[in-house]
């Protein structure tokens, strides 16, 4: 069973507080959600969303109070889908996206690195793979930075959601 966690951007007139119209977006192919709201923004991480938290909001004691680092994978405002056994979307203001690309745009990835590498290192098969888990999250790091700069340049919105 494949797990992806799923972050679009929405522009703030388009989004609706509705479970069942959040649901839709997430459902609906890339040409129909560009239809919908305008244009399509997405990014889409892999059942390793989790080991991305531990990069931006670190674990206890050094974990991020709510704010950017807090918000950039997991954040956001919760609000059920109408299937009440899903998890919930999670949704961040266009003011929210702007502070967590900013917090991206001056986050040095080598500290990010260092202070989760122990945590991140056994999901990938330990410190023989740090250069490949290296890698991925590096990647993932410039994907995630790229997509909420160019979200916010755009002053959208993100919902996001896991989708199995």
């Amino acid at each position: 069973m494949s797990m992806y966690f799923h972050l679009r951007a929405v522009p703030p007139p388009a989004l609706r507080n509705s479970a069942t119209w959040l649901q839709r977006l997430f459902e609906d192919d890339w040409d129909t959600v560009r239809e919908r709201i305008g244009r399509h923004r997405e990014e889409v991480l892999d059942k390793g969303y989790l080991g991305y938290e531990f990069l931006y909001a670190g674990t206890p004691p050094h974990q991020a109070p709510d704010g950017p680092r807090a918000h950039v994978v997991l954040g956001g405002r919760p609000l059920s889908p109408p299937d009440h056994g899903l998890p919930p979307f999670l949704l961040l203001t266009a003011a929210q996206v702007a502070r967590v690309a900013a917090f991206l745009t001056s986050a040095d990835f080598e500290e990010l690195w260092r202070g989760a590498r122990d945590k991140l290192l056994p999901g990938y098969g330990g410190a023989d793979a740090e250069p490949e888990a290296r890698g991925v999250c590096a990647a993932t790091h410039r994907d995630l930075t790229a997509f909420y700069r160019q979200t916010a340049d755009h002053g959208d919105a993100v919902v996001k959601w896991l989708l199995v």
